[in-house]
């Protein structure tokens, strides 16, 4: 018995060679002119495409469930208040009205009652404790709003490789991008335009939204030999009433649910889990999805090309087979397909 049926696995057998020069640094403009390489699942057939064209590979009755989780500015740039001394913070997640979990760096001048200001003084923060992982509780205080004083200061949290400044916020931001809270953004989502949109919805597509908080740990590498071993960070969702009720009549009806994205994915997939079926609900998720896996939900996928060894190309794998995404990996990289959150896109049907 082989791994493709044992499902024993390894992280070294989603390794894969990527040149450098395709890991995209900027966005493309307009947002619907990346590439699009659609593959079907029966036949593993790839056919190279735009994400224009997303219309021709849908169908009236199909449903697009999307994350509209909105990025924070979540990069800080300030300085310890008692010396002076550079300070970088990024927000993870909020734990009480003005309590955040932060990732501190220098970590060694954050002890517990230190003080740091930043933008001049429009937000202050104080570590009140340090947690398990080493980052901080922070206090913050400021006047005003919270978040608009973040759209003044802060900085996106653009993943470790992208090396290039980001001109304009809102590319690394959903044009459907409503609930705030992620330090990442769900990826797959950037190359709809509004144009877009109402073409689909125009021809018998309709949407559906969820929200996923995208954490930091969506970067974290898995370090265990044996995949099985990795421990997924856990992530805040809700599945409003309206989504579940277009997901049970798209099903009913015979149409498609696709994902777009892994977040979304991971939402719906982690509903169906808990309740065999996808009711309205909020919780918590640490679903980790890889070849193996059975989908309850999933008819199709659009998703952003991955990290080699990321949990992401994993549940990709689980979805359209571990060889057929292996070698539609390769072939991205034969025909130069752009790379990660700036990059173009697989459509999975």
């Amino acid at each position: 018995m082989d791994k493709f049926e044992s499902g024993s696995w390894n992280k070294s057998d989603f390794w894969f060679e990527l040149p450098e020069h395709l890991i995209a640094q900027t966005p493309i403009t307009p947002r619907d002119h990346s590439r699009m390489m659609e593959i079907s699942r029966a036949g593993g057939v790839i056919s190279h495409r735009h994400f224009y064209d997303l219309p021709q590979a849908l169908k009236k009755g199909d449903l697009l469930v999307i994350n509209d989780s909105r990025v924070l500015p979540a990069r800080l740039y300030g300085e310890k208040r008692e010396t002076g001394g550079a300070m970088e913070f990024l927000l993870l997640e909020q734990k009480e009205q003005d309590i955040w979990e932060v990732l501190v760096r220098p970590g060694k001048r954050a002890k517990e009652g230190a003080r740091f200001v930043f933008g001049g003084g429009l937000l202050e923060g104080e570590v009140l404790t340090t947690v398990e992982g080493g980052n901080r509780l922070v206090r913050f205080s400021y006047e005003g709003s919270f978040y608009e004083v973040l759209e003044k200061i802060g900085q996106m949290p653009l993943p470790p490789y992208i090396t290039q400044k980001l001109e304009d916020k809102e590319r690394y931001q959903t044009v459907y991008s409503k609930e705030v809270g992620s330090a990442a953004a769900p990826t797959a989502g950037l190359h709809f335009t509004p144009r877009l949109m109402e073409e689909l919805e125009g021809m018998g597509v309709r949407f559906a939204s969820v929200t996923l908080h995208v954490g930091l740990g969506t970067f974290r590498p898995v370090k265990v030999d044996d995949i099985k071993e990795h421990k997924m960070h856990s992530e805040h969702y809700f599945v409003p009433e309206e989504t579940a009720r277009l997901v049970e009549e798209t099903k009913a009806a015979g149409g498609r649910v696709i994902a777009v994205g892994t977040t979304s994915t991971r939402t719906l997939e982690s509903v169906y889990a808990k309740y065999g079926k996808i009711i309205p609900c909020e919780g918590y998720t640490d679903i980790f999805i890889y070849p193996g896996y059975r989908f309850g939900v999933l008819d199709g996928l659009i998703t952003n090309f991955h990290l080699p060894e990321s949990t992401l190309i994993m549940l990709v794998s689980a979805f359209l087979g571990y060889r057929e995404t292996m070698e539609a990996y390769r072939e991205a990289v034969r025909e130069q397909y752009r790379f990660f959150s700036f990059g173009d896109c697989m459509l999975i049907l």
